[in-house]
């Protein structure tokens, strides 16, 4: 590490350790042992003591004080309720990246630098001011020489390094904490960290939000219903990505919606519809459809073609209806979401055992993903589920609020410390968002009844000869590769009989079985051990009486006769003892 770099991080540190003081977070300077960075800690200390604010409040506050690093990686912890309390999250859900933009003298020399040509060369047009400005970088809009509208992504210049630094510093804190706090050991303070900047360090390559935007679109291919942006990948970096600009209308933008003519029931049926095709049908899905990302376009590009929509069809509208149909358009795929086969099954287990309303269901569904720890309290877990479906038992279908019931499942998770893959928290933060759009538009519609379907189409997918043929191959292989590595682990298990090494794993219960027998082995033991030494002694005092020449003081007594009595009484008590162990 250069002198310069350990310079910056230094200074990094002491910022750090400031803005915990400065919000009321000292107790963990101190225990991370980070106040020598700081002259006069105990006065800066009790100067800012904040008994009013809650936890919540604190970490918002310090996350926001120290900048785009702590603002995006508190933004992505709050997807995480599986780890955080349900009033932590709702305070991280609150924080905010909106920044001043940056100079536009900026934005040429980036451009420039990535794409290798001077910004009169490669864009007809180029405003100066940017339509949206955020932590990581801002989009302006502008105009290639071919004529076509695009918006450009540019991304801030020193995010990078700034962002790398923090993160060292981050991953530095987090060993410390493992080292030093038993919660930081039990939370996994440093997998989480790590986990947090491989989603960061996805935002800042642009490149990886033009593929996920590419991978999302291929989905739709020939579909009139959706929009995505096209990338142009010849004008596109790490740190600049030149793809299609898109007019449309806000979805939170109610009076232009209604004065373009919009069914807003309907706008919330096509935009569920098409964030759920995305996670139940493809697997790749937008995480983050807020309202700010997601367009209705103008009437004149949706025109009311082809047939009906469901929503349509129960309102009595045919093809003839004057009103334009919503043609949606999805933007910033910088937070996506994917979701393997197997975790698509596991999802569609899960949604049969609610249904089933089986609690053993749930937890096998849960389990099958490896999320639940050993340490778990499983009677507890069981408790907690029952309550869970007890709740929605009896409940139509359609009156589940789907938000709620995955924050209720998010609640389990975080009470018995249960890790839930990445992408399957994205999706309980996408529902949760779709579901907090769509009441904006119709407060009344159901995201479970359109979800529904869907659910069962995963599920019949399952049932497919196809697929069953498909799963039981891969059982064959499995089955195959475990046969042919049977040898050699039976040699290995051979290998440590022989050495006298054989591992041995048990449960607390069987600990305190084994603790009981080797107390009565020992107690047997110290047993034989006397009555071998009191045999000794009678031993020798035959030999000595045998060999005396002169009476002595116990020839007087019937010694040997007591002994010989006392010897058999122990020997037939060890005979009992190790005869109703034997039946136990």
């Amino acid at each position: 590490m250069t002198a310069i770099r350990r310079l910056r991080h230094l200074q990094r540190y002491r910022e750090i350790a400031l803005a915990f003081a400065r919000n009321g977070f000292g107790y963990f300077v101190r225990e991370l042992g980070l106040t020598r960075l700081i002259p006069h800690w105990r006065s800066v200390e009790s100067q800012h003591h904040q008994p009013t604010r809650t936890t919540g409040e604190r970490l918002r506050s310090f996350l926001q004080e120290l900048g785009p690093t702590f603002v995006k990686m508190g933004q992505i912890a709050s997807t995480r309720h599986d780890m955080f309390p349900p009033d932590i999250i709702e305070e991280l859900q609150r924080l905010q990246d909106k920044v001043p933009p940056f100079p536009f003298e900026e934005v040429r020399r980036v451009v420039e630098e990535e794409l290798g040509s001077p910004l009169d060369s490669v864009y007809r047009s180029f405003e100066p001011e940017p339509v949206a400005a955020a932590s990581i970088g801002q989009v302006h809009r502008a105009r290639l020489r071919s004529g076509e509208e695009v918006a450009v992504k540019v991304q801030r210049p020193g995010i990078l390094k700034t962002v790398e630094t923090d993160l060292d510093i981050l991953r530095h804190l987090a060993r410390m904490a493992e080292h030093r706090l038993q919660w930081a050991r039990q939370y996994g303070a440093s997998e989480l960290v790590e986990e947090l900047a491989a989603s960061l360090g996805a935002e800042l390559d642009y490149t990886h939000e033009g593929r996920s935007s590419e991978r999302i679109a291929a989905h739709f291919e020939g579909r009139k219903d959706i929009r995505i942006p096209r990338i142009w990948w010849d004008l596109s970096s790490r740190r600049v990505l030149t793809m299609e600009f898109i007019p449309g209308i806000q979805l939170h933008d109610a009076a232009a919606l209604e004065q373009a003519g919009f069914d807003r029931t309907e706008i919330a049926e096509a935009v569920c519809r098409v964030i759920l095709e995305q996670v139940f049908l493809s697997g790749h899905f937008h995480a983050d459809p807020h309202p700010g990302n997601v367009l209705i376009l103008p009437a004149a590009e949706g025109k009311r073609t082809g047939p009906r929509s469901a929503s349509a069809a129960e309102g009595g509208a045919d093809d003839s209806d004057p009103r334009p149909r919503p043609v949606i358009g999805l933007l910033d795929f910088g937070m996506t979401g994917r979701l393997t086969p197997g975790m698509k099954e596991h999802f569609a287990s899960l949604i049969i055992a609610l249904r089933r309303q089986s609690t053993d269901g749930v937890i096998q569904a849960i389990e099958a993903m490896g999320l639940i720890p050993e340490s778990a309290d499983w009677q507890e877990l069981r408790r907690d589920v029952d309550r869970l479906r007890e709740k929605y038992y009896l409940i139509s279908f359609a009156d589940i609020s789907l938000g709620e019931a995955v924050t209720d499942l998010f609640q389990v998770s975080y009470r018995h410390r249960i890790r839930m893959p990445a992408d399957f928290m994205l999706l309980g933060k996408t529902l949760l968002t779709l579901e907090g759009v769509i009441s904006s538009l119709d407060p009344d519609f159901s995201v479970v009844t359109v979800a529904e379907p869907f659910g069962k189409k995963l599920l019949l997918d399952r049932l497919k000869p196809a697929r069953l043929a498909e799963a039981a191959a891969g059982y064959a292989a499995e089955y195959v590769d475990l046969l042919g590595e049977l040898p050699s682990r039976l040699r290995s298990l051979g290998r440590f009989v022989a050495r006298g090494k054989l591992p041995l794993e048990l449960s607390v219960k069987d600990v305190d079985r084994m603790m009981k027998k080797l107390d009565r082995i020992s107690g047997r033991l110290s047993f034989s051990i006397v009555l071998l030494s009191f045999s000794i002694i009678m031993a020798g005092l035959v030999v000595g009486s045998s060999i005396g020449r002169q009476p002595g003081l116990l020839s007087r007594f019937p010694v040997l006769e007591i002994g010989f009595t006392i010897a058999a009484v122990m020997f037939l008590y060890m005979l009992v003892s190790i005869f109703r162990s034997g039946r136990k």
